[in-house]
């Protein structure tokens, strides 16, 4: 499909993942990907800078996300914030990789809020919208069905920052590395941690999960 030096890197990871994306949302990752590289050189966006590493660490290991997106109610036509999104992980991927969901990229770092508008403006995402506030400022005119976040915050700092962003019956979907049983039991008593999935991400060693939870009815 592509010539890009980094294609058959990322085919066989989603091919490992068992996700099937058009060759149009392929060719987007890899300029995603591409985009990310060349404004790394200056901003700063992300401490990995070589781009094969890149394919591994940032777009396999949002992607592998997709699947557990089956929690969000009206999956794929549901409203997604993913909060702490620094250079558009995992939300702009998950958007390109699933267009019909409608996805709010949050993060209050100029540059990386540029970076995102940027992707956005050049890549045509028509389902992607970029916030640049902190957490507690934003005010979206409807709530989410569905609020994620990778490496943004502790299980309770989080939930308790998103709360009023999350629509009745939605979940919060949060990325983690190795599970720590103190920040499982930190969550407040309102809150319900439903499920502990593990996230194998093709050509990652380090462990990966993700911790669904919801408001306790």
């Amino acid at each position: 499909m592509s010539t890009h030096p980094l294609a058959a890197h990322l085919d066989n990871g989603l091919a490992a993942l068992r996700l099937d994306p058009p060759p149009a949302a392929r060719a987007q990752l890899l300029r995603y990907l591409d985009e990310m590289a060349r404004w790394n050189t200056a901003y700063n966006l992300t401490a990995i800078r070589t781009p094969s590493e890149m394919v591994t660490k940032h777009l396999l290991d949002s992607l592998a996300l997709l699947p557990t997106l089956t929690a969000v109610p009206g999956f794929p036509d549901a409203r997604l914030l993913d909060v702490g999104a620094g250079a558009g992980l995992p939300g702009i991927v998950l958007a390109i990789a699933e267009p019909r969901l409608r996805v709010t990229v949050l993060d209050s770092n100029g540059k990386k809020a540029r970076f995102m508008r940027h992707v956005v403006r050049t890549l045509h995402l028509a389902n992607v919208e970029v916030a640049e506030s902190r957490v507690e400022d934003w005010r979206p005119d409807a709530p989410y069905a569905g609020i994620v976040s990778r490496a943004f915050a502790a299980l309770a700092d989080f939930v308790a920052a998103t709360a009023p962003l999350l629509a009745a019956g939605g979940v919060w979907i949060a990325m983690k590395g190795k599970l720590d049983a103190a920040e499982l039991a930190a969550v407040p008593v309102t809150v319900d941690i439903r499920e502990k999935q593990r996230l194998r991400v093709p050509g990652l060693a380090e462990e990966r999960h993700a911790v669904i939870a919801s408001l306790k009815s």
